[in-house]
């Protein structure tokens, strides 16, 4: 369906040109330890001959990966309590008054959202992410996504929030390595109580200083006992969260027609960009309250995305369903994942002092009920993935094994400790898959690999087959050889919008190659204009779904304003 996007290159096996290697070097010393490092960190045995090799394959002791770290004699305190406590904005204030620092978050908005915040009250604070990076002269303050954070460098204060994503089964790793390895003389660390017993158990061998310090949410969370019922029950400042993007336009159409009230869509596919606008209205930074007179959107439908900290003014959750698709199944909401959304409502100091929670459905309400009085269950490992270093270690013992087979093997073979396991590796391997016989060296696959790309999405997993493609063909990789000149226009159908949003990531893929391979992927600019479009465009898809009130509102004046590079045959579907 999606072929028609890319130009297919047949020319796979010429003459690679890896452009700048000094790059390469600092990227993957930023990104990971040291060889050197690495070097120190595996554990030897006796191999049948007698003779004495280092074991790649053991991740027993990750502690061990982040010398810098070691050095310190770090003070964590661990803010944990329900959503809605000031945890977090307890760890910010010490943040805040420190000499330098870094805040790590789950999600770009967040990173954005404190790095203003930080600037907003004179300190100076970089907002970088895997695909942004907005310097301020004078920062000694980083807001991050979390893998992002510089494990190398040397901070007088950390903050790691939402912690217990450090048993996330994709993401894990990245929590657990700026868990061990950020170099800071205190590390603020933000998130559920089910954290804690592991990760005192993870500490106890770093010889870090633990403490822990327990909050109560400042604001009442009352569950209902009634569902909704009818759409016109629907009041301002209500969020309706589903779990799909079908059923989120489906509940759009119906609120906006049985309840008189316009909605702002956010879900986690949405373009970055768009998700930040959108959220801007809630967050009271295009209008006062998203509620209030002066503000079109004063209903939010959203996916369970708002659940990650964002500070948003919600006056009551109703739960579209108590069930979701994970990818795998179709299962019960965990406890956690219902009181991470459920406690987005009421937040202190926001117009809705009281937060309420319900469900459409009446048979959804015992879960609802039984797992807002229970506590999370707790974690009982942390996530792991293989770095660069023991994979290029190991790679020089396996010479024939090609990256696929290196990165397998790997995983196969690999020794954990009881407070560790290695974190879901399945798009690594379709990757690895992919350009495994591109004529790459091992920096460069390992590079593809861990980009953000979701193979599963057939015009995203086009369009990193391509850039690797013509990386491997000629070590420069021009976005007008993967996109033609033409004009985008506002999609019409939610297939349109699906393909749009892919269009969008492929775009932000070749963002984020161009800051690790900067020579090669030399028209990020282009990119990121071309992002801002996708962006635009799905907005006015939005907007267009819902209401066409009689207001002065943001129109894409024509699309001749789009000198968009997609094919001629993408045009046709949008």
């Amino acid at each position: 369906m999606a072929s028609f996007l890319l130009r297919h290159n047949r020319n796979l096996f010429a003459c690679s040109l890896f452009g700048n290697k000094e790059h390469f070097r600092l990227y993957f010393q930023f990104r990971f330890q040291s060889l050197g490092a690495a070097a120190n960190m595996v554990h030897s045995y006796s191999s049948s001959s007698g003779s004495i090799r280092n074991d790649f394959t053991d991740l027993t002791c990750p502690h061990s990966w982040y010398p810098k770290a070691r050095e310190k004699h770090r003070r964590v305190i661990l803010h944990v309590g329900p959503t809605n406590s000031g945890k977090t904005y307890h760890a910010l204030k010490q943040l805040e008054s420190s000499a330098s620092g870094i805040y790590c978050g789950p999600l770009r908005l967040l990173a954005w959202e404190i790095a203003k915040r930080l600037n907003k009250v004179q300190v100076p604070c970089d907002l970088i992410t895997g695909q942004e990076r907005e310097e301020v002269d004078g920062a000694n303050h980083k807001a991050v996504t979390v893998e992002m954070a510089d494990v190398s460098a040397d901070y007088q204060c950390a903050v790691i929030d939402e912690i217990q994503m450090i048993g996330c089964t994709t993401r894990g790793y990245s929590f657990t390595r700026a868990l061990l390895g950020i170099a800071a003389d205190e590390l603020h660390l933000c998130g559920d109580p089910a954290a804690v017993p592991l990760i005192q158990e993870i500490l106890k061998i770093t010889g870090d200083e633990v403490e822990v310090q327990f909050y109560e949410r400042l604001s009442p969370l009352i569950p209902l006992n009634v569902p909704l019922g009818s759409f016109s029950n629907i009041r301002n400042g209500d969020c309706i969260v589903a779990f799909s993007r079908k059923e989120i336009y489906s509940l759009k159409k119906r609120i906006e027609k049985e309840g008189n009230h316009l909605c702002s869509v956010v879900y986690g596919s949405l373009p970055p960009e768009t998700r930040t606008r959108q959220f801007k209205v809630l967050l009271g930074l295009q209008a006062s309250m998203f509620n209030d007179a002066s503000s079109e959107f004063d209903v939010l439908v959203a996916s369970d995305a708002i659940g990650m900290g964002l500070n948003l003014n919600i006056s009551r959750i109703i739960f579209s369903s108590t069930k979701k698709f994970d990818g795998f199944e179709v299962r019960d909401l965990t406890v956690p994942e219902i009181k991470q959304i459920a406690g987005r409502a009421g937040r202190y100091g926001s117009n809705f002092p009281e937060g309420q929670v319900t469900c459409l459905d009446e048979d959804d309400l015992p879960l609802l009920h039984s797992s807002l009085n229970s506590p999370s269950p707790i974690l009982e490992r942390a996530g792991l993935l293989p770095t660069f270093d023991l994979m290029y270690m190991y790679s020089r013992l396996h010479p024939r094994y090609g990256f696929y087979q290196i990165l397998a093997h790997f995983l196969d073979n690999a020794k954990l400790s009881e407070n560790y396991f290695i974190v879901n590796c399945d798009q690594l391997l379709k990757v690895a898959a992919v350009i495994d016989e591109l004529p790459l060296g091992l920096h460069e696959k390992y590079l593809f690999c861990i980009s953000p790309a979701d193979m599963d999405d057939e015009i995203l997993s086009q369009g990193l087959t391509q850039f690797a493609e013509n990386y491997a063909k000629k070590g420069l990789v021009r976005l007008r050889e993967i996109f033609t000149p033409g004009s985008l226009k506002v999609p019409k159908t939610a297939g349109a919008l699906k393909e749009l949003e892919s269009i969008h990531k492929v775009l932000d893929l070749y963002v984020w190659l161009s800051f690790r391979l900067e020579e090669s992927f030399p028209d990020r600019e282009l990119a990121a204009s071309q992002k801002a479009i996708c962006s635009m465009l799905i907005e006015e898809f939005l907007e267009r779904l819902g209401w066409q009130r009689p207001v002065a509102r943001r129109r894409l004046s024509s699309p001749k304003m789009s000198s968009s590079l997609l094919s001629r045959d993408v045009r046709q579907y949008l």
